[in-house]
């Protein structure tokens, strides 16, 4: 599975990208990718109108708001 982190990579972006890098961490997922999409174009792909954005696959789990670590945990089991 592929999990993006949208947005421009100010600190709320890059707060979301860590919370999403240890809560796959903490659950010893090794089959899980994490990229960051900067692209604002390919952003808005997704419909999204505010960012950060945070996507599994193709979903989008949330928008506008920095999801913390158990929040995305709870998304990935």
């Amino acid at each position: 599975m592929i999990i993006k982190i949208l947005g421009s990579g100010c600190p709320n972006c890059q707060k979301l990208e860590a919370n999403a890098k240890q809560a796959v961490g903490n659950l010893g997922l090794k089959d899980i990718k994490i990229e960051h999409v900067y692209d604002i174009v390919k952003i808005t792909e997704y419909g999204i109108m505010s960012t950060p954005a945070i996507v599994f696959g193709n979903e989008v789990k949330a928008a506008g708001r920095i999801p913390d670590v158990e929040e995305i945990k709870s998304w990935l089991k």
